[in-house]
């Protein structure tokens, strides 16, 4: 698998991260099964894993490091998040000077490592002043507990604003970006990309099979069943509601891609994720199994190519800066 510059940090990654959402309670609870598929993952060539604080209470973190344990970290690019909400706790969320310095402890101490590579914020909290987070993250680069920084889901003009913020005084900056980018979600094309770009950040798109919706399951003359995950389809139980209007103009868009996967002899898997990582701002697409099965049909997608017809078929589908 070929790899990427992550951004301006010197760190390079696979175009493909193994995001460990689905690790543990939220997803797959097997511990044996989630290491075996960090395993192969690894082996296939993934060097980047994503995951979160939050994801299953900490669980997918201990999975993460438990099966980096006996020599695999170091072949690593590991990234978690911080700022949702941990408990119930109000001061056990947010990125406070006081909770990131806690939570951090917390990751390190679940995913068995004394680094994490790349420290990202979940969420900018509106709560606290933008320069407390970049002084409190700056503080972590230089005692040498996390290599980078970065955020997810920050409109470009927040992110302009960081970086202003930590030029004037004198603060480390966001190095990466975490956006959904998907076919049936283009919104980002707008601004969030091209400001990544001139920025020179590196961008782990998330989502890429649209929450499932381009996982090929969802076709014309089948039923909607939403995902496999029961804790996620009770949680997510309206985005799968076969009579919401906005769900009948994405079985639309999913049918009519699957078509077009089907005519250039690829899986809708392959052509979705594709066409995530060939934008020139896009790093890494994050693909999240709970199965092995996930995880070896999102494998299939590395190196594909997508030729100048059929992307120009897909903005006739879903035009550039849409989201379905």
């Amino acid at each position: 698998m070929d790899h990427r510059p992550l951004g301006r940090t010197g760190i390079s990654v696979s175009p493909l991260c193994l995001g460990a959402m689905m690790f543990g309670a939220f997803g797959n609870p097997d511990h044996d099964d989630a290491t075996r598929i960090v395993h192969r993952a690894l082996d296939a060539g993934i060097t980047f894993i994503d995951t979160a604080d939050v994801y299953s209470a900490g669980e997918s973190e201990e999975i993460v490091g438990k099966a980096l344990a006996g020599g695999r970290r170091d072949g690593v690019v590991l990234a978690t998040k911080v700022g949702l909400p941990f408990g119930d706790d109000p001061n056990r969320r947010g990125t406070s000077r006081r909770w990131i310095t806690e939570a951090v402890e917390g990751s390190l101490r679940r995913l068995r490592t004394d680094r994490i590579d790349l420290y990202q914020v979940h969420r900018l909290d509106p709560a606290t002043d933008l320069d407390e987070t970049l002084g409190v993250l700056s503080d972590l680069v230089h005692a040498g507990k996390i290599r980078a920084f970065g955020a997810s889901t920050v409109p470009a003009s927040q992110i302009v604003e960081a970086q202003w913020a930590a030029e004037r005084r004198g603060r480390e900056r966001f190095r990466t970006e975490q956006p959904p980018y998907s076919i049936l979600d283009r919104a980002v094309e707008h601004d969030v990309l091209p400001t990544c770009l001139r920025h020179g950040l590196g961008v782990l798109a998330y989502s890429p099979l649209a929450g499932g919706w381009l996982s090929g399951g969802y076709r014309k003359g089948r039923a909607i069943e939403g995902p496999g995950s029961a804790a996620r389809r009770q949680r997510f139980a309206a985005a799968y509601d076969a009579g919401s209007a906005e769900n009948a103009a994405k079985l639309d868009a999913a049918d009519a891609l699957g078509a077009l996967a089907d005519e250039a002899g690829l899986t809708l898997i392959q052509l979705a994720i594709a066409f995530v990582v060939r934008h020139p701002a896009v790093t890494s697409a994050i693909v999240g199994p709970r199965t092995m099965d996930h995880l070896e049909s999102y494998l299939a997608a590395d190196g594909i190519e997508l030729s100048s017809d059929v992307l120009d078929r897909i903005d006739a589908i879903v035009p550039p800066g849409r989201t379905v």
